[in-house]
């Protein structure tokens, strides 16, 4: 592992750089966000941690340490980093898509200054109880993916509209089981609802046009609503009629509703596992190919997976390197490159 650690000493932040980052007990009061759920361990975005629960006033609005504090805890702790030092999750409260430091505040700012994409954190999420329709909206949309467990983004304009979805996702998985004859988790009917009812109508709308004459809503605004009164009279056979029928006409009708994408991650790892890294990041499928490389990065990865026509290339590539990649003890912090031109040669 090499040490990519800047050790030059910390420039005071610009008069405009120096509003601090944000109180999560500011925020808890305006969202009127009391109570909570446990979420677990997960990796987190760092762009996403723009706050404190007690230490606010001590980072800049970019989470660098004030200059009047003491230094030596934050340089320490950005020595160990860089060097692939394995720390303990940092401890976060959230509230919607924004996360506050309970434990780890040091944690933070080193990762964010040494060019980390996420880290590692235990979570507890407070739910707003404002009573208003942006969170009325947000409730729906966080109930629903907890009970599917999708990684994809399925966006609605309109409250009522996921517990519809909910319902056709109910409806799939009975038909599931009685077809399959056993049990199916409830995730496992909606990862195939997905993939067999909602992406092919979803993409049959698209190619129409719709969205452009109706600015302000979303592809599954249309989805759920045309779906909702199309097959309202016997839910269950129709939508499964249509299954049937998108599923003869997937490869000779829509052709272009795969895709493939290439993409590089560059990976910082620790000290002594890169051996071990490169055979499991081989093992994985989608995986093409794996470099152990010199430079300010340890290993090169080259990925080929592919996507729908709805989904986008981020969501696909991102969704793969959280599952399967960061889940590979060791890994440090990661890096995606997807090309926007490439050239190859036949035959090399």
């Amino acid at each position: 592992m090499r040490n990519w650690l800047n050790k030059r000493k910390p420039v005071r932040p610009l008069a405009d750089e120096a509003v601090h980052i944000k109180s999560f007990k500011e925020n808890q009061r305006d969202e009127e966000a009391f109570d909570y759920r446990l979420r677990g361990l997960r990796n987190v975005a760092l762009e996403q941690i723009v706050g404190s629960v007690g230490r606010y006033l001590d980072f800049d609005s970019k989470f660098r340490l004030n200059q009047d504090l003491p230094q030596d805890r934050l340089e320490n702790i950005k020595a160990a980093l860089a060097k692939g030092k394995q720390f303990p999750p940092v401890k976060l409260y959230q509230i919607k898509d924004e996360y506050y430091v309970l434990d780890g505040n040091h944690r933070i700012s080193a990762a964010k200054e040494l060019g980390f994409e996420d880290i590692r954190a235990d979570i507890v999420e407070f739910i707003p109880a404002r009573k208003d329709f942006e969170n009325f909206l947000y409730r729906e949309r966080a109930d629903f993916y907890d009970r599917t467990a999708l990684s994809y983004d399925l966006p609605l304009t309109e409250t009522g509209q996921y517990p519809r979805l909910i319902e056709q996702i109910s409806v799939h998985q009975r038909f599931l089981e009685s077809t399959g004859k056993k049990p199916l988790e409830f995730e496992q009917a909606a990862d195939d609802w997905y993939k067999t009812i909602y992406t092919p109508l979803a993409t049959v709308l698209k190619q129409e046009g719709l969205l452009d004459h109706f600015p302000g809503r979303t592809l599954t605004d249309f989805y759920t609503y045309i779906s909702f009164h199309q097959w309202s009279g016997d839910q269950a056979k129709n939508m499964e009629a249509f299954r049937n029928n998108m599923t003869d006409k997937w490869k000779t009708g829509y052709p272009d509703m795969l895709r493939t994408i290439t993409a590089f991650i560059l990976l910082n790892v620790a000290t002594k596992k890169e051996n071990s890294i490169i055979e499991k990041l081989f093992s994985l499928d989608e995986v093409n190919e794996v470099h152990s490389v010199h430079g300010s990065v340890d290993i090169l990865v080259k990925i080929i997976l592919t996507r729908d026509l709805l989904s986008s290339d981020a969501e696909i590539i991102g969704g793969f390197v959280q599952k399967k990649i960061r889940q590979i003890s060791g890994i440090i912090s990661s890096q995606t490159l997807i090309p926007s031109i490439s050239k190859t040669k036949t035959g090399s």
